[in-house]
């Protein structure tokens, strides 16, 4: 059911003038700046005199963040919880370097890090949920742009690590590592936790969310239990000019968790069993004409024949053992997970023309993909590690993973209304392909780390991976005109070593100069059987060169971390394709230069201040290897990445800056008001396309040649507010994202047609337009 789009002014609105109401109360209250010696139960009391310490597990150590030689970024709970966030989107600005790719849903996302775009259907950065991976380590799951998006809640963080985490984290960690790290259940207290809330889009519709918490102590200082539940609504905002609907995009995201923990005398047990799903009715897209960029409809209103509906769903179990073993710990970490996604796409540009050009219908047809993606998945490791805090510490362990899946995808054409073709082109025709996809990815592993301390001031950390996966694949075509009928299996091995090295120095207390230097590497493996295209792709190998200072001063209130990096990234794997199908193929090389800055200022006992911003080139070193197709008479030669080429989705410059007042009224209320200020700089939708038709057999002999440049997103700017106030056991929470209705589009696709390619229009995935939020959440 879409509601029915109102046409009343956004501040006219009750969820307005709610949101509106809390704001202004909470800027005119009798402010009281507090006292370094508070210690009110409001959860940001604790934040009053000085930066907070954050510890990280990013060496799979607790450690404080500001002692970890690496470029590190921390999203707590409660940031998460000012700004709304329901998606990475929500947040991305925040984390120097990151950049995410929405596809017009949470769950279509593409994560990229310091510039290593995903060029390919494999993901470059890896995702783990405390000591477990999630995600395909393959090529056939899509993993690139369907990232985990879980909805934060009952999350205590979200750790990003930038540049290559090959040595501890494995394959796909290639750009960086996506962490999110759940709230571990009260084993000495017991607690539970109500909240409900509201959202609205600008001029698009509403939806409600509700959560609720509770950890319970069943054996106190041993045994905990901690469940919880979250619902949040998707509001719609996007429009369809061909059938009229309104508000297409809506959805829900749902969530459960339940976590037992065991303290131990000898061993420690925690066991967490999660699910997640995302439920979308269309995805968020927008027709702008090829030439113009103006939209061709509405400002926002998209044009599709055929639905989108869009879902997943992950659970995963795991299950983690620490044994104290009195001189360091042994510790297991076990986890299996079930992905099931559903991914429908209007096709009709794509293959409609069949219908007229191919057929000889006096119109062009209508046409979607449907792709699904069955994901199950094991993970074991075990690692020794050494007492924390000695001159010498170091960490061994194994790896291994097993992951089953099955990739299905259906195209389907019909007449232009829907309807299906006339007999007997619906039998002939009706179906353009029918094609499975089954694929095993195995990998065993062993790596070690180890840190050594000369002194008081030099410290070295160095770290090696060895793994070796084995894969198997098969296409199998059981309908249709789009690629041949039969199966072909395929089969790949390969060894990869990484490494990594950094060395150390405490200028002061409080300040450390670092080196670090890493690589890392993207799985290979057996490829589709289709002309041209290699039986397999080699994996992608990337060396990661940095430096950075992690300063802070004497008195914790200004910190400030400084880095500088080189990527060079060889065997770069990209999507090569033809009239509307393809496969990988390894293209080159390419290089990412940058430097990033993530600072806080404690201005006053409470005012905060903070900039996060990078600097990154990124750029294509060399022609990509070229593509043979044969066809017939003729051959096409296809490079997808000509020398000097800015890599996709890659801003040069990209910032925000934060700002947050915590105050105390004469009422006893306690809160806070704050902001963020963030801007994207344009980028590149893709790379260089070149198409040249050739002799059979002799590239040198070009009989025409078409260059297809990549699309240029412009860049925006875009302002969120928030502000909250409660007391003790409850709080109520207010927020605008993009408060000035910004325009901006997160990625853009041009709509071709496979047999003319001619570009209809440009698909456009908008940022979040103006939306309005308020939460209240009650502790017991």
């Amino acid at each position: 059911m879409h509601a029915f789009r109102s046409a009343r002014p956004w501040f006219r609105s009750p969820l307005s003038l709610a949101i509106a109401s809390t704001l202004a109360c909470a800027a005119t209250a009798p402010l009281l700046a507090q006292d370094s010696t508070d210690t009110s139960s409001s959860p940001r009391a604790t934040n009053a005199v000085t930066l907070d310490s954050v510890v990280v597990t990013a060496n799979k150590r607790v450690e404080n963040v500001r002692d970890v030689g690496a470029s590190i970024s921390v999203i707590g709970e409660r940031q998460l919880e000012n700004m709304g966030a329901s998606s990475l989107s929500d947040y991305a600005a925040l984390i120097p370097g990151m950049q995410v790719q929405n596809g017009g849903s949470p769950g279509l996302s593409t994560v990229s890090l310091r510039g290593i775009s995903a060029l390919s259907s494999g993901a470059t950065v890896a995702t783990y949920i405390d000591e477990v991976p999630v995600g395909s380590s393959g090529i056939y799951q899509g993993a690139s742009g369907l990232m985990l998006d879980l909805l934060p809640y009952d999350i205590s963080r979200v750790e990003v690590l930038r540049g290559p985490q090959g040595t501890l984290y494995g394959a796909g960690a290639i750009g960086g590592l996506l962490k999110y790290v759940t709230r571990a259940p009260d084993l000495t207290h017991a607690e539970a936790r109500v909240g409900f809330g509201v959202r609205s889009v600008s001029d698009g519709g509403e939806g409600w969310n509700g959560r609720f918490g509770i950890s319970l102590p069943l054996q106190e200082d041993r045994l905990g239990l901690r469940m919880s539940f979250a619902r949040n609504g998707l509001p719609g905002y996007t429009d369809n000019a061909i059938d009229g609907r309104r508000d297409i995009n809506e959805g829900e995201q749902v969530g459960g968790r339940m976590a037992l923990s065991w303290d131990g005398d000898v061993a420690d047990i925690d066991l967490s069993v999660l699910h997640q799903r995302i439920n979308a009715d269309d995805r968020a897209q927008v027709a702008l004409d090829p030439g113009s960029y103006a939209p061709l409809g509405g400002e926002f209103e998209g044009r599709t024949w055929q639905p989108q509906p869009f879902t997943k769903e992950l659970t995963l179990a795991s299950l983690s053992v620490v044994w104290d073993l009195g001189w360091g710990d042994f510790v297991s970490a076990t986890g299996w997970s079930e992905t099931r996604t559903l991914d429908q796409i209007d096709s009709t540009v794509q293959f409609g023309e069949v219908a007229d050009l191919l057929l000889g219908f006096p119109e062009p047809g209508s046409s979607n993909v449907r792709y699904t993606f069955d994901l199950d998945k094991i993970t074991q490791e075990f690692r020794f590690t050494s007492r924390t805090g000695g001159r010498f510490e170091w960490m061994a362990g194994a790896f291994y993973t097993k992951e089953d899946a099955q990739q299905n995808q259906v195209a389907w054409l019909g007449q232009r209304d829907g309807s299906p073709l006339p007999a007997p082109f619906d039998t002939a025709f009706g179906t353009l392909a029918v094609i499975g996809l089954p694929s095993t990815y195995e990998e065993v592993a062993v790596f070690a780390n180890a840190s050594w301390r000369f002194g008081e001031r030099f410290k070295i950390d160095a770290g090696l991976r060895q793994a070796r996966n084995d894969q198997w694949f098969s296409q199998n075509v059981s309908e249709g005109i789009l690629a041949p009928i039969g199966d072909a299996p395929g089969e790949s091995t390969e060894d990869v070593f990484t490494w990594s090295l950094s060395p150390q120095f405490k200028l002061a207390e409080d300040k450390m100069l670092y080196a670090r230097f890493a690589t890392g590497y993207q799985p290979g493996g057996p490829n589709v059987a289709l002309p041209g295209i290699p039986p397999s792709v080699d994996s992608s190998m990337l060396a990661s060169y940095e430096v950075g200072l992690k300063s802070q001063s004497a008195d914790r209130r200004f910190q400030a971390d400084v880095s500088a990096f080189r990527i060079e990234w060889d065997d770069i794997q990209v999507a090569s394709s033809f009239n509307g199908i393809g496969g990988l193929v390894n293209g080159g090389e390419a290089t990412s230069e940058g430097v990033e800055l993530a600072s806080q200022f404690r201005a006053t006992e409470a005012l905060t201040l903070g900039v996060n911003a990078a600097y990154t080139s990124a750029r294509v070193e060399n022609d990509f290897e070229p593509t043979t197709i044969p066809q017939g008479d003729f051959d096409v030669v296809l490079n997808t990445g000509l020398a000097g080429d800015r890599m996709p989705y890659v801003p040069t410059l990209s910032w925000a800056a934060t700002a947050e007042y915590a105050f105390m009224t004469a009422q006893g209320l306690s809160g806070q008001v704050g902001g963020v200020l963030r801007f994207t700089g344009d980028r590149l939708n893709d790379t260089t396309e070149r198409q040249r038709i050739t002799a059979p057999g002799d590239p040198s002999t070009v009989l025409q040649e078409d260059v297809t440049a990549p699309l240029r997103l412009d860049s925006y700017r875009a302002l969120d507010l928030y502000a909250g106030v409660g007391r003790e056991r409850w709080e109520l929470r207010a927020y605008v994202s993009n408060v000035t209705g910004e325009g901006g589009f997160s990625s853009m696709t041009p709509a071709a047609g496979a047999l003319s390619g001619t570009v209809a229009y440009l698909a456009a995935v908008p940022i979040q337009p103006r939306t309005f939020g308020v939460e209240f959440d009650v502790r017991f």
